[in-house]
């Protein structure tokens, strides 16, 4: 017991950074397993994931000079995550990016974090001499950039440290190897923040993942039978279409604990699947009893999670729309347009403040200062409201998002690319419901004279330039946007227009 806890206590030293953590992960855990890739993918323990870490470092360090951005452009997988955390070893910033993005967004990706070189591949930084010792770096250093679109339209790097990504996991890492079993399974973008931090903190815990690069409802079902996991980590889009998939007719109840982040979880879906889960397998009885779901808020600028919502088995707490309550080390408040607290039950713009705030948009002061203040809190843009015992409770989004499947679509983003058509004078992209997804993202357009709509065209050019689940699902021409009295386009008419 007393080597063991000798061994946690290495990996809870305040140095741990981007660049260590696998190193110090495998000296807990070894050789358990760490991940296992669906359709007959990679299988590392925890001490081989960490000599693929310290092996591609060299390479990278090869490349580079310390404090260099590296774009990582490889396709969606846990080599992602490993590249990252290669690339923070070698004493660079990462700047993972999600493999649906088009040719153009990589681009300002690059030319915007000033990058030494995108990295497409492990192949192009394997056989060196790897580095043996990660270079160091402070909890207030930043660790990487996580590209998130804004209202200039184009992606911003959000700029977080390392105790933004790694803070949470200390507590995790102190489980003893011996006693943790469990295996989650988990489909989820590495380049979405929701997903690193998913498979970071499941590493540090000990559990093994089971992990898909891409999300098919029927695999995950199949998996979940075959492999009686007891986790089950996705986004409320994924419930839906697991639903759709028939999950009520399978044998589910290997699941303790489902996990929801990225959008608002309904609260009805969330029952669904409790029940379908467990609380325990008895001897000659089976699994018996309900699971536990548990919800998480977050944003790209907070590194992660700033508040839960914990449902256990037989107990239903707060709305579909309730947050949660904050979690450890980080302050809500919400406040009117003058800055101050507004009453319980009372709308106002929600601001975070905590160790996972992000230090700015890269090289964006204007950007920073607009969401960041001086006393570091954070203006997410999110409404919500005071809810009981200090609960916070969503109430809708004041800068003018759309979720679709957990992704963020700014509108203005999509709008910029529609009006570089030679057809489209204006568009406006507005939300519109969808059973599967939650928001699905439409446009409505303003053509030159003469031309009619071409929607295909449209699409087209939308799908050249835009991450696939950005495009918009339905396009309306119209003679002219509705606007308010000092000419802004009145975003709810628009709605009512496409509905």
């Amino acid at each position: 017991m007393r080597r063991m806890l000798g061994r946690a206590s290495f990996l809870v030293r305040k140095d741990l950074n981007l660049g260590n953590v696998l190193e110090r992960l495998a000296a807990v855990h070894g050789d358990r397993r760490l991940v296992t890739e669906a359709r007959g993918g990679l299988t590392l323990t925890h001490r081989q994931a960490a000599k693929r870490v310290a092996r591609w470092a060299g390479g990278i360090a090869a490349r580079t000079e310390p404090g260099d951005v590296v774009v990582v452009a490889t396709p969606n997988g846990y080599h992602q995550l490993l590249l990252c955390l290669a690339v923070a070893r070698a004493g660079c910033i990462p700047a993972p990016v999600n493999d649906a993005m088009r040719p153009d967004e990589v681009r300002h990706v690059m030319e915007d974090s000033g990058a030494a070189f995108a990295l497409r591949s492990a192949h192009e930084v394997d056989g060196h001499e790897p580095v043996r010792q990660a270079v160091a770096a402070s909890g207030s250093d930043v660790a990487a950039l996580f590209y998130t679109s804004g209202t200039t339209g184009k992606p911003k790097g959000a700029a977080l440290t390392h105790d933004a990504l790694l803070g949470s996991l200390r507590a995790g890492a102190l489980v003893p190897a011996g006693l943790r079993e469990d295996e989650a399974v988990v489909s989820l973008p590495v380049a979405h923040i929701m997903g690193f931090v998913t498979l970071l903190g499941l590493a540090a815990t000990g559990t093994a993942t089971w992990f898909s690069p891409r999300f098919h409802a029927e695999e995950i079902l199949d998996a979940i039978e075959s492999r009686r996991p007891s986790v089950f980590i996705g986004v409320p889009a994924m419930y839906r279409l697991l639903l759709e998939a028939g999950a009520e007719d399978r044998d589910l109840g290997s699941i303790r604990v489902w996990g929801s982040g990225a959008d608002v979880m309904p609260a009805e879906l969330a029952q669904r699947f409790k029940r379908m889960g467990a609380t325990v397998r008895l001897p000659g009885v089976g699994d018996v009893g309900e699971a536990t779901f548990a919800e998480g808020y977050g944003l790209v600028e907070t590194g992660g999670g700033v508040a839960a919502k914990i449902s256990p088995p037989f107990m239903r707490l707060g709305t579909g729309d309730a947050m949660g309550f904050p979690v450890p080390g980080y302050r809500l408040r919400v406040v009117g347009d003058d800055g101050e607290d507004v009453a319980t039950g009372a709308t106002g713009e929600l601001l975070v403040k905590g160790p996972g705030v992000l230090r700015g948009y890269w090289h964006d002061e204007a950007a920073t200062a607009a969401v960041l203040d001086d006393e570091g809190w954070l203006h997410t843009g999110d409404l919500a409201r005071r809810g009981p015992l200090g609960s916070i409770v969503f109430a809708g989004r004041k800068k003018d998002v759309i979720m679709r499947g957990g992704f963020s679509v700014y509108a203005v983003e999509v709008e910029a690319v529609l009006e570089d058509h030679p057809d489209v004078l204006e568009a406006a992209v507005v939300p519109l419901p969808d059973d599967r997804l939650g928001e699905v993202p439409a446009a409505a357009v303003r053509l030159r004279d003469g031309v009619e709509l071409d929607a295909a065209a449209l699409d087209a050019h939308a799908r050249e330039h835009l991450a696939h689940y950005k495009v918009p699902a339905r396009y309306v021409a119209v003679d002219d946007l509705p606007r308010t009295g000092t000419n802004k386009v009145q975003r709810r008419e628009v709605i009512a227009l496409l509905a």
